[in-house]
């Protein structure tokens, strides 16, 4: 079997040089695809429902260890879920710029096609304490 990790659209959407849509392969497509499952709000989509993740539930909630938690939880869960070509290895909050209202999530990550690991860090965006 080929070590074959894929090309899809790039997102967001842009036009390449020639006028046509651009595409992301191989591990910029996957992080690519791990950034829009998060950023998508479960129900977001009309006609795939359960796409996406529930993260956008806790905008609001206090930056504490069961936040957190949850947060981690989510990550995973949607993760596994829509992206069968990663195993999840670990996910982890940095929640040292909660006053600015941003949580930094840390996502370890193997591609089982190549079986080489990697990394993403998504920003996961609140409303900070004094703001609510």
């Amino acid at each position: 079997m080929p070590n074959f990790v894929g090309r899809g659209w790039g997102f967001p959407l842009r036009v390449n040089p020639r006028g046509g849509i651009a595409l992301a392969g191989e591990e910029k497509d996957i992080d690519e695809a791990i950034q829009l499952i998060l950023s998508t709000e479960k129900g977001e989509r009309v006609m795939r429902p359960a796409f996406g993740s529930d993260i956008h539930e806790l905008v609001f909630a206090p930056t504490n260890p069961t936040t957190v938690g949850r947060l981690e939880h989510y990550v995973q869960e949607a993760l596994r879920l829509w992206e069968p070509r990663i195993e999840v290895l670990g996910v982890g909050v940095d929640s040292s710029r909660h006053d600015d209202g941003v949580l930094l999530v840390s996502i370890g990550y193997r591609i089982k096609a190549t079986n080489s690991e990697r990394n993403l860090v998504y920003p996961f965006y609140v409303i900070p304490r004094e703001e609510r």
